[in-house]
């Protein structure tokens, strides 16, 4: 499907996604650089792979998309392999971050190439905040009870992952994604970003209101706090699978080829 200047209100009218908590930051975004250049970071218990609807579409769109594969070993790796994706880039770029590449965005998100940030149901701490001890706030998301953990590494089980994970997903291609979901470190959450490009950069948020691997709630917290125009999308974890049309409209209002 071509991306268009249509898609995005259609959804809203549809009740899709409905734009919240624009507030002032409404000025910035309009005045973000119209840009070419997307990298995409994945998030934990995910591949690249996860972005290739999105993908597809920023495509048909006339943009250039990059997709990071990162370790999922600890965020300063995370971190690196970002930048030197973003390093490649020949002008400005869109910095997108599902999940925990949210903290990857926020960190890497200072290079002077990121013209915008999108986060996707996806972390965003500020600096040097203990985001779990923040998450503790609010209820405990019920994929967090589906992580198992051996040799180091962790991997949500498979009705975990169908359910909490995926849950918008239908079960066949579900499963194929808990096929090749990537283990995590246990040293993967320990990390803390010492910068959040959030507060200096225009930034964009899509809070998935049926996620049950990050909650809502803490979703709507940290985009009201980073003063993103946000979107709420009807969505599981996976908006950027489930939604995959939305979430690329989103990226190209980011990218300010929408007018």
């Amino acid at each position: 499907m071509m991306i268009n200047r249509r898609t995005f209100s259609t959804a809203l009218v549809a009740g899709v996604a409905t734009s919240l908590l624009a507030g002032s930051h409404t000025a910035r975004a309009q005045t973000a650089p119209k840009v070419r250049n997307v990298v995409l970071v994945h998030g934990a218990y995910a591949d690249g792979s996860c972005w290739s609807e999105v993908v597809g579409l920023l495509q048909q769109a006339g943009l250039n998309a990059t997709v990071v594969q990162h370790p999922l070993t600890t965020l300063e790796a995370g971190v690196e392999a970002t930048r030197r994706a973003i390093a490649l880039q020949d002008g400005p770029t869109v910095l997108v971050g599902h999940s925990f590449a949210g903290m990857i965005v926020s960190e890497a998100g200072m290079d002077p190439k990121v013209s915008s940030l999108v986060y996707v149901a996806a972390r965003a701490p500020d600096a040097g905040e203990d985001y779990t001890a923040l998450a503790k706030t609010f209820a405990a998301p019920p994929a967090s009870a589906g992580l198992v953990w051996s040799a180091g590494y962790g991997k949500l089980s498979e009705e975990a992952f169908l359910r909490d994970f995926a849950g918008d997903i239908p079960r066949e291609k579900a499963r194929i994604l808990y096929a090749v979901q990537g283990p995590i470190s246990d040293k993967l959450f320990t990390g803390k970003t010492t910068q959040a490009a959030w507060r200096s950069k225009p930034s964009w948020y899509a809070v998935s209101t049926e996620d049950r691997t990050i909650n809502p709630d803490l979703e709507r917290f940290m985009a009201k706090r980073m003063n993103a125009k946000t979107i709420e999308v009807k969505a599981s974890h996976l908006s950027l699978i489930s939604h995959a049309d939305v979430i690329a409209e989103l990226i190209s209002q980011a990218a300010g080829s929408l007018s």
